[in-house]
């Protein structure tokens, strides 16, 4: 049975007014490399994540990429990464030059299990990368005290949890940054590739801004090497004009979601007595 999460379509549709103007907008300014429409939606994701920055690049690998390089994680180093995940997680890591060390996962989550991380973690490691996995927060509490009992940052990967919570508190302004996804087909879906990290730490979103834009600060002044990890203007502009309906689309996919499972149990509830 397939269940229909989202019809980019006619979600497309119902906003379609909002979307073209804002297009069209874009277009008229010229701003088709970050620009006003990407700062207006860097500033209200920041907002909705709880933290100070949210820094949009060019799709969540590259947000992982640019906030593990900006954490100071390179050649040498290890990074623990939960061993059931998407492999742009472990990708990003090895990117930058650093060991992917997998940990396994908690049987009732499939998030990191924070029992398993002490044993893992050596001279040479440093950060734990914690994934929320299918809308469901990793356990941070706990990840959060063996983190700082071994001096050791959080980043989370967000990209499957847009808008979800943990104790009150939005994923992504937990750890020291958090990175998100905003292919189509999430919750908050770009019309193309995107992405952003999110902090509340000010030398490290400058860092971020830097190493999404070739080291720069100024334009041809390059302090250090970086990368073209920036933000369309385009998808700044459609993710500003999605932002606003994002709670409202997750409820309406958590209520499928909850149909979904009484049909299989109104399922099992009719094969049940033939197999007995």
């Amino acid at each position: 049975m397939n269940v229909p999460f989202v019809d980019l379509k006619q979600q497309y549709k119902s906003i379609k007014p909002e979307i073209d103007a804002a297009l069209i907008e874009a277009c008229e300014n010229t701003a088709f490399i970050l620009g006003p429409k990407v700062k207006a939606f860097e500033e209200a994701w920041a907002k909705f994540c709880q933290t100070t920055h949210a820094v949009g690049v060019s799709n969540g690998t590259t947000a992982l990429q640019v906030a593990i390089q900006a954490l100071g994680i390179g050649h040498g180093d290890e990074v623990i990464v939960p061993a059931n995940t998407f492999i742009a997680t472990s990708a990003a890591v090895t990117a930058v030059g650093a060991r992917v060390v997998f940990v396994d996962c908690d049987e009732q989550t499939y998030n990191l299990d924070p029992a398993k991380i002490e044993a893992a973690i050596t001279p040479k490691t440093k950060l734990i990368l914690p994934v929320h996995l299918y809308g469901q927060p990793a356990d941070m509490d706990p990840i959060r005290e063996i983190a700082a009992k071994h001096g050791l940052p959080v980043l989370e990967d967000a990209s499957q949890a847009h808008g979800a919570e943990y104790h009150g508190k939005r994923v992504g302004s937990i750890g020291e940054a958090g990175t998100f996804s905003f292919y189509p087909g999430k919750n908050l879906g770009a019309y193309g590739e995107a992405g952003a990290v999110v902090t509340s730490d000010d030398a490290l979103a400058r860092r971020l801004r830097m190493l999404r834009e070739h080291g720069s600060e100024q334009k041809y002044v390059h302090v250090m090497e970086g990368f073209n990890y920036r933000m369309e203007g385009f998808q700044g502009a459609v993710l500003g004009v999605k932002l606003p309906y994002l709670e409202g689309w997750t409820e309406s996919r958590r209520r499928i979601a909850v149909r979904y499972r009484e049909l299989l149990a109104d399922i099992d509830g009719l094969i049940l007595p033939y197999e007995m």
